[in-house]
């Protein structure tokens, strides 16, 4: 049986995405004519990025930045789990291949998976990975409590996500011992903003352990 038998015609919409393939390729070509052979020959990127999988969030344009630049990594709610064995091999490429100079994880004001965490409704088997966004609540549940405007709540859920999940970066063995050998390698935590465009720098950057709780650090 062919794969393709009395399936219903293709639409526009997802014809519209090849012929924007054959755009973007004319396009590139003409600005260099050399761009694709440049792009195959390799890829060295300074930078891995670490963010939600909301389809408002393209890191290479928010950033201004060219194909080959930056390596990305996005899931729901930009989160740095543990057991997450996608996640750890990325990071694992990442630093001890690529050998980025940066880790940067970054979420974004109105986040779907951090307003959900927010709510006590069952949504699915994500409800299984928002837990994880719940945790960080709890961590924060003082100040969180204290705010009544929704919105602003999720705003601070998202910033506080962040934070947290550049503590678990910190916290693996991949980045304890990039530092250990003497890799010079940076964690970072941004938000961005759908409102505005921008970027904002949540000053919790880490270059070594030396302010992690000695329980999570590795000899």
């Amino acid at each position: 049986m062919s794969l393709n038998e009395n399936n219903p015609p293709i639409d526009d919409l997802y014809s519209s995405l090849l012929d924007g393939n054959k755009e973007f390729v004319a396009h590139s070509l003409n600005q260099d004519p050399e761009y694709f052979n440049k792009l195959a020959a390799g890829q060295a990127p300074p930078v891995l990025w670490i963010g939600c999988a909301d389809s408002r969030v393209p890191a290479n344009q928010i950033t201004n930045t060219a194909p080959g630049e930056i390596f990305v990594h996005r899931n729901i709610a930009n989160m740095v789990v543990h057991s997450d064995m996608n996640m750890l091999s990325v990071l694992d490429y990442a630093v001890n291949v690529l050998k980025v100079k940066h880790v940067i994880v970054t979420g974004h004001y109105g986040c779907g998976g951090v307003l959900a965490a927010l709510g006590n409704q069952q949504v699915g088997l994500i409800d299984n990975w928002l837990r994880h966004i719940k945790d960080v609540y709890r961590l924060h549940k003082d100040e969180l409590d204290a705010i009544e405007d929704i919105t602003k709540k999720g705003d601070r859920l998202v910033e506080f996500n962040v934070i947290e999940n550049v503590y678990n970066l910190c916290k693996t063995s991949i980045v304890q011992n990039a530092w250990k050998s003497g890799q010079g390698l940076g964690v970072h935590g941004w938000v961005y903003s759908l409102k505005t465009g921008i970027i904002t720098d949540m000053k919790v950057s880490a270059f070594d352990n030396a302010n992690m709780d000695n329980v999570f650090k590795f000899k």
